[in-house]
C-alpha cells in the first residue's frame, strides 16, 4: 500500500532520515521504533506531508505521493506527537470542522463525526469545550480527529504519552480496533505497547533502518546469546556447570534461602539447547531441581541492543 524508497531529510548540517527504504502493506499494525533523535518523527511528518524530504520517493497504492500529495492526505489520518487542538471549540465542532478539511458535508460528515466520537468514546463529553477536558480525553479528541475522515493508513505519533496506566490502556485497545481494518503506523517508547498491538516492528537509528521484522524475529536477531535459568540445591553446581560445553558464562544469585536453592543463570550461543546436559548433571550429583527453563529477551533488551552504538 504504501513505499518509501530512499528518503532523505536534513536540517542542516544534521542528517534526519538517510536513504530510509520499507513498505507497508494493508492491516498490516506497525511499530515504529527508534531512540530520541533517530528521525521517526521526521519520517512520520514526511509520509503525511508536513515536511518534504531532501529526495527519494514516496508510492502510495501505484502513484507518486510526492508529486500528488493530496491522493495521500485524503486517505491518511495522522495524530502527530503534540497533538494540536483547538482549544475553544467544542468536541463536536473540532470533529465537524476536521470532516468538512475532508470534503464531507450533510449526512455524510454527521454520520463520520458520530462514528468517530463512538470508536474513541467521546460520548460523554462530545459536547464540552476541549479546553477543559483531561489529557487522555484531549488524547481521544485527537485520535478521533486522525479517524473522522475514515482513512485507510492512520499514523500514530506516541498516542499515550503523559497518560496514566489506565488512559493507556483504553488508547491501546482503542489502536488495537482500529488495526483489525485500517493499516497503522505507531510510534511509541512504551515497548509493551507495541508487543501487545503491533503485528510487525521496524527500528531505526541515525535514520536507517536496523531491525524490520516481528518481535520474535527481533528477539533472535539482536543477540547470539542465549539465557538458561537453573535454580537447584547441592555441592559444585556452579564449578560443574562451568565446564559444560557451550556454556560461554555463568552467573550466580542467592535463591530461596528458606530451602537453600540458589540461581544460576547460563549464557550460550542461540542455537545450544544446555537444559539436557544440565539434567544429566542434576542426577549425577543428586541436584534438587526447583527451576529449568530458556529466558526469554524482553523487547527492552532488544532494543537496547539494536539502538546503542558499540
Amino acid at each position: 500500500m504504501l513505499t518509501l524508497d530512499k528518503i532523505s531529510k536534513s536540517f542542516g548540517k544534521v542528517k534526519a532520515v538517510d536513504e530510509l527504504t520499507f513498505s507497508i502493506s494493508k492491516g498490516e499494525v506497525i511499530g515504529f521504533l527508534g531512540p530520541n533523535g533517530a528521525g521517526k518523527t521526521t519520517t512520520m511528518r514526511i509520509i503525511a506531508g508536513v515536511l518534504e524530504p531532501d529526495k527519494g520517493e514516496i508510492n502510495f497504492d501505484g502513484q507518486n505521493a510526492l508529486e500528488d500529495p493530496l491522493s495521500l492526505k485524503k486517505r491518511l489520518g495522522y495524530l502527530p506527537e503534540n497533538n494540536p487542538l483547538h482549544e475553544d471549540l467544542l468536541v463536536t465542532q473540532a470533529l465537524n470542522y476536521t470532516a468538512a478539511l475532508h470534503g464531507m458535508w450533510g449526512a455524510d460528515k454527521k454520520s463520520a463525526v458520530e462514528r468517530a466520537i463512538g470508536l474513541a468514546g467521546l460520548e460523554k463529553v462530545w459536547r464540552r469545550p476541549i479546553a477543559e477536558l483531561s489529557k487522555g480525553f484531549r488524547q481521544r479528541v485527537g485520535l478521533a480527529q486522525a479517524i473522522v475522515g475514515d482513512p485507510d493508513i492512520l499514523i500514530f505519533d506516541e498516542p499515550t504519552e503523559g497518560l496514566d496506566p489506565n488512559q493507556r490502556h483504553e488508547i491501546r485497545e482503542l489502536i488495537k480496533r482500529l488495526g483489525r481494518e485500517k493499516t497503522v503506523l505507531l510510534s511509541t517508547h512504551v515497548l509493551t505497547e507495541v508487543a501487545m498491538t503491533c503485528s510487525r516492528v521496524i527500528v531505526i537509528r541515525e535514520g536507517r533502518i536496523v531491525a524490520d521484522g516481528t518481535v520474535d524475529e527481533l528477539e533472535h536477531r539482536a543477540s547470539g546469546e542465549k539465557r538458561t535459568v537453573v535454580e537447584a540445591q547441592g555441592s559444585g553446581i556452579r564449578e560443574t556447570l562451568e565446564k559444560l560445553g557451550g556454556v560461554a558464562r555463568v552467573e550466580a544469585f542467592e535463591g530461596n534461602q528458606k530451602n537453600k536453592f540458589k540461581r544460576f543463570e547460563l549464557l550460550t550461543p542461540r542455537d545450544v539447547d544446555i537444559r539436557t546436559a544440565v539434567f544429566q548433571c542434576a542426577v549425577e550429583h543428586r541436584w534438587v531441581i526447583a527451576e529449568l527453563y530458556e529466558e526469554e529477551k524482553s523487547l527492552e533488551e532488544v532494543f537496547r541492543e539494536l539502538t546503542i552504538e558499540s
